[in-house]
């Protein structure tokens, strides 16, 4: 089955995301999360990408991020994943035993207005959601967290937004998205579909070639004529 498009144009926002495979567990301690933190640190010394926001959760991760040069999120992301993969097997002794990840990562466009600040809530929010900390902003591995502090911890990963953020951030941070919002986002990450404004979702897939993600999943349904009653019977 060939993959699906994927948008990786120099200038845009994309939110990434991938989880370990059949959801397993990635991230077991405190030093998983920094060693992750270590690598992103790593591979942005070495491409030319920003990032924006991100969220480490026990099984997967987010990203928000903006590549500067045509093609380089993919190269980014793969030599996250790879770089990750190499170190988790030989840091657990599991080389040999399977998958780290489930799959290629998944990503999709995000228009730069309130769709921006949508996702970042989203990524931001995730740990709040699943309940695993009471309040978005004390999940220790987020951009949330990092932005809180007086001075960014190292290693540095934030770059400057591409919009300043909204007022009162970490309160809206808080609460919960609509759920409009929310599967809007979600049915974007399943499909790889632009995230924005009917029209700029309309105009960004057909320039980058992601008319597919626009339509419905599946074969069309074939329906047969019903049988002729049999005569001769």
């Amino acid at each position: 089955m060939p993959r699906s498009p994927r948008a990786d144009e120099a200038g845009g926002l994309y939110h990434v995301l991938n989880r370990g495979n059949l959801r397993a567990t990635i991230f077991h301690k405190e030093e998983d999360y920094v060693a992750f933190e270590k690598i992103l640190f790593e591979a942005l010394e070495i491409h030319k990408v920003e990032l924006y926001s991100y969220l480490l959760m026990p099984n997967h991760y987010h990203i928000v991020l903006r590549p500067l040069v045509d093609g380089e999120m993919s190269r980014f992301m793969g030599w996250v994943g790879g770089t990750h993969t190499m170190r988790y097997h030989a840091h657990y002794h599991t080389s040999g035993m399977g998958h780290v990840y489930q799959q290629r990562y998944k990503s999709f466009p995000i228009q730069v207005d309130d769709h921006f600040f949508v996702v970042c809530r989203y990524v931001e929010r995730n740990a709040l959601r699943a309940g695993l900390v009471g309040k978005a902003e004390n999940w220790r591995w987020s951009s949330l967290w990092r932005w809180l502090q007086a001075n960014e911890p190292a290693p540095r990963l934030l770059s400057k937004w591409p919009s300043p953020r909204l007022p009162n951030w970490v309160k809206r941070v808080n609460e919960p998205l609509s759920e409009k919002e929310l599967s809007a986002v979600r049915l974007s990450a399943q499909r790889g579909r632009p995230l924005g404004d009917d029209n700029w979702v309309e105009s960004i897939a057909r320039r980058l070639n992601l008319e597919s993600t626009m339509r419905p999943r599946g074969r069309k349904q074939v329906r047969f004529p019903a049988p002729k009653p049999n005569k001769e019977a």
